[in-house]
């Protein structure tokens, strides 16, 4: 006669998941808003509108942080995944004019390590203070066999709020108008699977020293969050156009987003200095300039659109949030030419 079997036979322990619920718990405390009513615990977060909108519409963004993982994993640098998670959600609602409201987070992995995932979600709920939006739940999940030993996914849901009639849409942009860059952390979420590649070709390891740190320190920066600067910019009145959030596909792959059919975009490439990890990034792979336009960042995270008129005031308010905005092109009528043009 077999033995009876259970579910920790089977490589899933209950008590483990059970445990880190609790410490979850802890956790989110300090991401709290007035507006959650019920959060972690319960079958669903039960969340009500602020009630400084008059006419509120909902905006919604869902994201992972691919193959940064794999990195952060073998690095052991998991709570800044939590922050990448987060501002990749963050970050693609808040070019509506969004304010993020609630932020879910769904983790899974083969087996269950406790402090592991304590580690990421405390960089969850750490991102989404900076972000001022609440933690109201999410999901761990531990199936075996799924995936390799010590590898987990990570994947999230942001819920934002914005009035209606101060929606970013993109429609009033025109030629003209000034674009102005905000910088990015590193290559934050995008083009891992390219640089891994580059790091297998070349044997090149994490601790290696770069620049006044580490390759680990110039790949697995946490991504930034502009969602507070930006969400001032707007609440001061100023006129913002458009913006784009600098993500999968670059500049080219981004920004004609936000522009009506008309519009196509001038960049001045040396409006700014191109971190040096991208240049490495460039070298060691062989990569066409092309392909890294196309793959990375390459230090622009985020994308203002702006009349010239307003240009000073947000560069102003910008400078005192401590960013380092610039003036990284402008807004022309589209020809027959392709809508990203480099200068």
């Amino acid at each position: 006669m077999n033995t009876p079997l259970n579910y920790r036979d089977a490589g899933v322990d209950l008590e483990a998941g059970d445990a880190l619920v609790e410490d979850i718990k802890k956790i989110v405390r300090a991401t709290r808003r007035p507006e959650v009513l019920a959060g972690v615990g319960g079958f669903g977060a039960l969340v009500s509108l602020p009630k400084k909108y008059r006419n509120p519409v909902l905006v919604s963004g869902t994201d992972g942080v691919g193959t940064k993982l794999k990195l952060g994993i073998e690095a052991d640098r998991v709570e800044g995944l939590g922050q990448d998670l987060v501002a990749m959600c963050v970050n693609d609602v808040l070019v509506s004019g969004a304010e993020p409201l609630f932020f879910l987070d769904y983790y899974a992995t083969g087996q269950l390590e406790p402090r592991v995932a304590a580690r990421v979600i405390r960089g969850i709920a750490q991102a989404c203070k900076l972000a001022g939006c609440a933690l109201v739940g999410g999901e761990t999940a531990e199936m075996p066999g799924m995936y390799a030993p010590g590898d987990f996914d990570l994947a999230g849901f942001c819920v934002a709020v914005v009035e209606r009639n101060r929606i970013v849409d993109g429609r009033s942009i025109e030629p003209g108008d000034v674009l102005v860059g905000l910088p990015s952390s590193g290559p934050h979420s995008n083009g891992y699977s390219l640089i891994r590649k580059i790091l297998a070709r070349g044997g090149h390891t994490l601790d290696a020293a770069f620049g006044r740190g580490t390759l680990a320190d110039a790949l697995l920066a946490p991504t930034r969050i502009y969602v507070k600067p930006v969400l001032g910019l707007l609440a001061a009145g100023v006129p913002v156009r458009g913006m784009a959030h600098i993500t999968g596909g670059g500049i080219p792959g981004n920004l004609p987003r936000c522009f009506p059919r008309a519009c196509a975009a001038v960049i001045e490439t040396k409006s700014w200095r191109r971190p040096e990890i991208f240049d490495w990034l460039q070298a060691q792979g062989e990569i066409e300039p092309d392909e890294m336009w196309r793959v990375f960042n390459c230090g622009v995270g985020f994308i203002l659109v702006l009349p010239r008129r307003a240009l000073d005031r947000a560069l102003a308010r910008l400078k005192r949030a401590r960013l380092q905005p610039w003036v990284l092109g402008e807004v022309v009528k589209r020809g027959a030419a392709e809508e990203v043009r480099y200068v």
